[in-house]
């Protein structure tokens, strides 16, 4: 098959003819009909991640149809139109069992701890676990969004958040997974302020329903108020909720400075381990905060956001900046990270 692949960390990827995938038993093979180009994806190829060896295909997000079915699959057949989550479960633990696949200790990874979908096949175990069926109405592109980005921002918004209509959301961080947020927390009645830097990031968030936006100064000169003075000000008091959705020290700290009293802060974004907040727990326990943790979201989960999808109520197409081939998706993986926002990007591997 044609993939994707690099051979060393931080060096130039290319497309190249590699073995193909056969199915594992349990698993299944899939024909990627297209697979989303993630940060997630750079931080894999620049190092970061100690699951990932090489020489590597990368790719998390996708969707396409199955074309081998190993041993021991009882819900799959081939030619079905699926897709799975980032996280996939090993389909036998209490977690597992218990529909929270998403924190599985077993977990594999496409992309990470395997080959991904940057590539005409992928691979997925334990497929009665962690595949989803993909209804005929949503598009290729809007579903290659759909297993990292937007489901993660689903679950952080409506099942950890247990976002109400009328609160005020804010989410630091105008990228894919920010994005999702703003969109999902403003369909569900929700006010949403978004936090960045970049102008153009925040343009793309009002366009995808956010009432505000607060723009991250690059400097902190005395006249300017803070981030976090903006957002109390904003909304009267402090966010009911807020999400991380970049992952470093100084937007976590923020986001949670920025709830009212009793507030929910949702951290979403990874953070590494040399740039962990120095959190104001006086503040956690004065105010009574919730700090919660988000990583995904179980097969199991799907169906209420397909629900939401499927009759427009969220429309994850329009945080789609555009489909690109394989060679073209090669040449984009190193600068994702530094990129300027145009929404999210999907590989067509067959093109």
């Amino acid at each position: 098959m044609r993939a994707i692949v690099y051979d060393r960390f931080g060096t130039a990827p290319e497309v190249r003819e590699v073995e193909a995938p056969t199915a594992p038993e349990g698993g299944v093979v899939i024909r990627v009909a297209a697979s989303g180009l993630c940060r997630s994806d750079w931080h894999a190829w620049a190092g970061h991640d100690d699951t990932v060896h090489l020489p590597h295909v990368p790719g998390h997000e996708f969707v396409g149809t199955i074309e081998q079915v190993g041993a021991g699959v009882s819900h799959w057949s081939v030619g079905d139109r699926v897709t799975s989550p980032f996280v996939c479960g090993c389909g036998v633990c209490e977690w597992c069992l218990g529909g929270n696949a998403q924190v599985c200790p077993n977990q594999t990874q496409p992309g990470f701890t395997g080959w991904g979908s940057h590539a005409e096949l992928v691979a997925i175990h334990a497929a009665d676990t962690n595949l989803v069926a993909v209804p005929d109405t949503i598009s290729d592109d809007a579903a290659a969004s759909l297993g990292c980005r937007f489901a993660t921002a689903f679950r952080a918004v409506r099942a950890r958040a247990d976002v109400q209509p009328g609160e005020w959301v804010a989410v630091f961080g105008a990228g894919g997974v920010g994005l999702s947020a703003v969109m999902i927390a403003s369909a569900l009645g929700a006010r949403v302020i978004a936090v960045d830097r970049n102008p153009d990031a925040l343009a793309l968030a009002r366009s995808v329903g956010a009432e505000a936006t607060v723009a991250v100064p690059s400097s902190s000169p005395e006249t300017t108020p803070s981030v976090v003075d903006q957002v109390i000000d904003i909304t009267d008091g402090g966010a009911h909720v807020a999400l991380d959705a970049v992952g470093s020290a100084s937007t976590s700290t923020d986001a949670l400075l920025s709830l009212r009293r009793r507030g929910r802060h949702v951290q979403i974004g990874l953070l590494s381990a040399d740039e962990l907040p120095r959190l104001p727990l006086d503040r956690v326990i004065g105010w009574e905060l919730d700090l919660l943790g988000s990583h995904g979201m179980a097969a199991a989960d799907y169906a209420a956001m397909l629900t939401l999808v499927a009759d427009g109520t969220l429309r994850p197409q329009d945080l789609v900046g555009g489909a690109v081939t394989l060679a073209e998706g090669a040449t984009l993986l190193p600068l994702t990270a530094t990129a300027p926002p145009t929404g999210i990007t999907v590989i067509h591997p067959a093109e």
